[in-house]
């Protein structure tokens, strides 16, 4: 009888399952914002005026925004790597997950710098960041997939967005009619550089990244590998210093591998393929 429920109506409800997994883990994991004991009218209505620009940025706004964040990040603190190779399959796998996301409608730039700390991270407007020493430590293209699925989710749901809404309020820089250009470039690559994101933006991203790669056709069991083994080491890599608890979120990722994976998924696991086509970080 399931196989005659519409594949949209599956991808819904994985998608609703998947999302209340994460609100109660991140819950039970403690993400609890501490909030002022008291506020008056004025602080409440004044963070709404101040923070309309950001709120309600169009596509097109976010897309010039993310290019001039790029432009800093690149210029300031990021090398890109020096293989056009490498950096062209990188974003070959990134395109692959773009139709399946759940916010294909924007230009995603897929991109390689030159760091040996495992890590990766997303801005807003469609750019991703990849470091070599990550992809030297993976050790197949499903692996890459689940981590840039997982970068897409927080531009899908326009984590950095929200980031820079929080910051422009904490700090009171907003005018009565939002930032200026230059104050959303400055905390945008602030946020982009130091700002973590929240335990239930890391598991919301989590499940998009896992349900994106399975859709399109990489093996889901790929994220939690990853994770597994980048756990298993004596130093935390980088790109567990601002998400949830490792053990718990490997423990998560293979309790959804088990229920939920789609059976036909099983692409990118040919170790000795992957290990050609990153051959430059050997």
């Amino acid at each position: 009888m399931s196989n005659l429920i519409p594949c949209w109506i599956k991808r819904w409800q994985r998608r609703l399952a998947y999302g209340t997994m994460a609100f109660l883990m991140a819950v039970t994991m403690g993400a609890v914002i501490p909030r002022p004991a008291q506020a008056g009218l004025f602080d409440i209505i004044l963070p709404t005026i101040q923070v309309f620009q950001i709120t309600n940025m169009s596509d097109a706004q976010e897309i010039s925004l993310g290019s001039q964040v790029n432009q800093q990040l690149l210029s300031r603190s990021f090398r890109l790597h020096r293989d056009a190779r490498l950096t062209s399959y990188i974003d070959e796998i990134g395109q692959r997950l773009i139709p399946h996301s759940d916010r294909p409608d924007i230009p995603y730039v897929f991109q390689v710098v030159e760091d040996d700390s495992i890590n990766a991270f997303a801005t807003m407007g469609g750019y991703v960041y990849v470091t070599t020493g990550l992809l030297a430590a993976a050790a197949n293209e499903s692996e890459v997939a689940g981590v840039l699925g997982h970068e897409v989710g927080h531009i899908a749901e326009k984590h950095a967005l929200d980031q820079m809404r929080d910051v422009a309020i904490a700090q009171g820089v907003a005018g009565a009619f939002g930032l200026s250009r230059n104050q959303m470039v400055s905390i945008a690559v602030d946020v982009a550089l130091t700002l973590p994101n929240s335990r239930k933006d890391e598991l919301v991203a989590d499940d998009h990244g896992f349900i994106t790669m399975g859709e399109a056709g990489y093996d889901q069991t790929g994220m939690a590998t990853l994770m597994q083994k980048l756990d298993s080491g004596s130093n935390p890599p980088a790109i567990f210093s601002t998400h949830p608890n490792p053990a718990a979120r490997v423990a998560r990722l293979q309790e959804m591998d088990r229920t939920s994976a789609i059976p036909l998924a099983t692409a990118g696991n040919d170790t000795a393929a992957y290990s050609a086509r990153v051959a430059s970080l050997r």
